[in-house]
């Protein structure tokens, strides 16, 4: 039980890595057509860029049968896939994004950092020059916004305020 739980926790680091590598790369790459409406004001509940959950969602029920049926540890795999898919909906989809039918905008600590540090992967127009790959970790907002200025020798153009997906920033506490 405990080596099962090992998996399920290396699997959710695992699909930080692997996220943090796919959204750089993939949905920034040759994946945009899906990836794009995420950067553009949302006109419903859903955007084209939900297709990556579902696909995803796919694999981990997928592994998951597959390990019910003999193929173990499969299920433990797909396990931690589905725990990362919910820690993404609260932190991402909820928190950033505020896709909830409330409201919360932190104002100290880490889910702080990982707001702030989303909104500057939002700053910039476009899928090129962007920072801050990941959904979960958040690398210091300091050093991205060195990236962002080495990268745009400056200030990154902004996205009119009106096609802004994001509320704004808290105010320093």
């Amino acid at each position: 039980m405990l080596f099962n739980a090992l998996i399920v926790v290396v699997t959710v680091i695992g699909m930080e890595l692997f996220s943090i590598f796919a959204h750089k790369y993939v949905m920034h790459g040759f994946g945009w057509g899906w990836h794009k409406s995420h950067h553009e004001p949302r006109t419903g509940w859903f955007e084209k860029n939900d297709l990556y959950a579902v696909f995803f969602a796919g694999i981990a029920i997928a592994l998951i049968y597959a390990g019910t049926r003999g193929h173990h540890p499969l299920e433990w795999i797909g396990a931690g896939m589905t725990a990362y898919g919910l820690l993404y909906f609260i932190a991402h989809d909820g928190l950033v994004h505020q896709r909830w039918p409330f409201k919360y905008v932190p104002r100290r600590g880490y889910l702080k950092r990982l707001y702030q540090a989303h909104r500057m992967h939002h700053a910039v127009q476009g899928k090129e020059g962007t920072v801050s790959f990941g959904f979960l970790y958040a690398p210091p907002v300091d050093r991205l916004k060195r990236q962002l200025h080495v990268l745009h020798q400056g200030r990154p153009q902004r996205r009119a305020a009106a096609a802004t997906t994001l509320p704004d920033e808290p105010p320093a506490a």
